[in-house]
Order: structure tokens, then sequence, then C-alpha cells
């Protein structure tokens, strides 16, 4: 775990921007990692979705989404950080216990965002959101190993009245209490990112592939962003697929879908050596 996590730390202070692809199972994961990414995430969407549920705050337990997590960060030989949603808990005390079970699935990096999942109040207070975050960094340190505390905020995502001044506040104030990498999904156009990166005391990881934002890698190299996620995009996208192919059998009775499969021999190949580590969990 040590080499994959100081892989990971590394990738942080590269001056390259770095994709990280999000999976929602040990397969996606390993069809990423052949792909030649350098180190992916899960994505608490698609791992809603694979079990038939919502992306909702809590529709996918904590039990399921470590059992999952630890499969993912099993089957491939990449870092591996958890979206982990709000921490799954609201006080700081039940975040630092649950980052420590988050770390002995054997990922690396885990980020924890300010959304409540309450539309009443979609945020935590920003002090209680700190607080979070600096209860998670302190029970990080227990480990042997380094780890990368992402500290995400959904200003943008929740429509907050002052969403560009709100998050760079918080991803600020994150950052003093220890994050090592700030998030700040939502931003459609190039000129908010690039603000953000400028005001932020630390990286920068935004996310892409979600719909209206058109923005290029080169685009974000030159904005200074540090990380790109894809979120549950990937996920989206698979299932978009699978809905495609059934209206075409049932509308046409044709099976043009299956020119793009990967064919059984190469990923019999492919899975036979994670097969022996993902069967284990």
């Amino acid at each position: 775990m040590r080499r994959k996590a100081e892989d990971f730390q590394s990738l942080h202070v590269n001056p390259d921007t770095f994709i990280m692809a999000n999976a929602w199972n040990a397969g996606s994961a390993v069809i990423l990692e052949e792909a030649g990414f350098k180190a992916i995430a899960t994505t608490s969407a698609g791992i809603a979705y694979s079990h038939a549920l919502p992306d909702w705050e809590g529709a996918v337990s904590f039990e399921t989404a470590l059992d999952e997590t630890t499969k993912i960060a099993s089957a491939v030989d990449i870092p591996v950080s958890m979206d982990a949603e709000n921490g799954y808990g609201d006080s700081a005390e039940s975040v630092a216990s649950n980052i420590k079970k988050i770390v002995a699935t054997g990922v690396v990096g885990a980020n924890i965002e300010d959304y409540t999942g309450s539309p009443n109040k979609p945020l935590y207070d920003s002090q209680l959101a700190t607080e979070r975050i600096l209860a998670a960094k302190k029970a990080l340190a227990s480990f042997d190993h380094p780890f990368i505390l992402t500290a995400r905020t959904d200003c943008f995502l929740t429509q907050h009245p002052n969403a560009l001044s709100e998050s760079i506040t918080r991803i600020n104030l994150f950052r003093e209490a220890g994050a090592d990498c700030l998030f700040v999904p939502g931003i459609k156009d190039i000129g908010t990112i690039k603000t953000v990166v400028k005001e932020a005391n630390g990286p920068v990881t935004v996310v892409m592939g979600l719909a209206g934002s058109p923005i290029s890698l080169s685009e974000l190299q030159d904005a200074g962003v540090s990380r790109i996620s894809i979120g549950g995009s990937l996920a989206r996208a698979t299932f978009g697929l699978v809905r495609n192919a059934a209206k075409e059998m049932l509308e046409k009775g044709t099976f043009e879908f299956s020119k793009h499969q990967i064919v059984d021999n190469e990923l019999c190949n492919l899975f036979k050596d994670t097969s022996k580590n993902t069967s284990k969990n």
C-alpha cells in the first residue's frame, strides 16, 4: 500500500494535470488500469446504479460502499481513491471513525464533501465542515503511509447564491484544516475554474464528463488544474449503451451493438490475474 500511496501523492505535486477516471466495480477498474490510467477513483453514483439504487445520499449503505471499494482496490495495482460522499456521518467524530474503515479497504485517498443530503440545508455550516476535515486528517495521522484527503464543497451543485466566493472561502478553510486536494464540482466554464485555481491555497481537482462542460484536458492543464475526475459519467454512458442496445434489439431486431464488445477470450485473459484477489473479498 505504501507504494500506491506514494505514487498517488507524487501525482498531486507533479506539474502535469492527470485524469483520474472513476470505476464502479472491479471489472471497470481493471479495464481503466489496462487503458493506462495512473490512478482511479470509485464513483458513489456508479456503485448506486449498479445496485439499482438512485444517486442519493444514503441510498447505498456505508457497508456496501466499503465492500465495493475493497473489491475495486484489490483488483488493480494502481492507486485508488474513494468517493466517500459526506464521510457517511454528520459529526466530526463519525467522519474520523469512518475514515479509518475507508483506509482499511486499500484505497490511498478519499474525498469528503460538505453536502448534507438535506434539501432544507444542503451544506454543513463552514465551521462544522472544516471540523470534519480536521477530524479526518487527525485520524489519518495514525497510519504510516501517505493518504490524499480531498475536501469537496458543493456550493455550485446546490446553487448557493454566492457559489464562487463561498467555494473559495471553504476550500481554503479546508486546506488549513489539512486537506491535500481541493474539489469544487459543478463549474461549467474555464474562466471560473481559473479563478478557483488562482485563489485556492492547494491543488485543485475538477470533474468533467458532465453535460454542458466541453472543456479539454489542455485547457485545464493551462488553467493549473492538478487533477480531473469524471464522476459517474462513464457509468452513465455504460448504462446508456445497455439502453440503446435494448432498443435496437426490440425495435429493429438487429444486434449491431455487438460490434463494440470486447471478445470473451480477451476479457478472460484480462481478468484471470485479478480473480484471485477479488474473490477473497
